[in-house]
């Protein structure tokens, strides 16, 4: 199995910083008078402010997000090498799935409404912080016990260092995506690519 991160591994960071944090955060007072939860609406902006990996908070940009993907606002760009790299995988027999601290719903819409089409038929698993921090090596183990695999026949790709230290410790293997304008990370000793064309 192959198990992606997204953020600064599948889609630019800056679509997540630039596009997608402020759009949310622009419609989040109406969405939630429509709803009659405007009283909400101080806290959640708060957890913004603190880039907050709620679930409540992941759910709720998932929301919106959602509408934005529907009514066409929103596309998701992914780097040229993603999509190959799907379709080559699901041809090898590799199960495919996402881990990443936003919600399930946006995972699949993003991936639904990418820049390249809808890519959900080559993924099979959608994990959030609902399965457990992504620094935590007991988030990695509740995944293998979920996808029924051993860790060491997955493989976990993320930008985040820290991230893959988890996963490692868990016994999965990792590599390291190293993509342009990605933060540079501490010493590490995982594999790096700067590209799917090298897995």
């Amino acid at each position: 199995m192959i198990l992606l991160d997204i953020e600064g591994t599948t889609t630019p960071i800056s679509f997540v910083t630039e596009i997608l944090f402020p759009y949310a955060r622009a419609r989040l007072v109406p969405f939630l008078q429509r709803e009659g939860r405007a009283g909400d609406a101080p806290a959640f902006l708060a957890e913004m402010d603190r880039d907050s990996k709620s679930p409540a908070l992941k759910e709720l940009q998932g929301r919106i997000w959602q509408q934005g993907y529907e009514n066409g606002e929103l596309t998701a760009p992914l780097y040229p090498d993603v999509a190959p790299a799907l379709v080559r995988w699901r041809e090898q027999g590799h199960a495919l799935g996402i881990f990443s601290s936003g919600s399930v719903l946006a995972q699949q819409w993003l991936f639904r409404r990418s820049s390249v089409g809808d890519l959900t038929p080559y993924l099979q698993w959608y994990f959030d912080t609902l399965t457990g921090p992504k620094r935590e090596p007991a988030s990695y183990t509740a995944i293998a016990t979920i996808v029924k695999t051993a860790p060491a026949e997955i493989l976990f790709i993320s930008d985040v260092a820290a991230e893959l230290d988890a996963a490692r410790a868990a016994g999965m293997r990792t590599v390291l995506s190293q993509r342009p304008g990605n933060p540079p990370q501490p010493p590490h000793t995982h594999r790096i690519i700067r590209t799917f064309n090298e897995i």
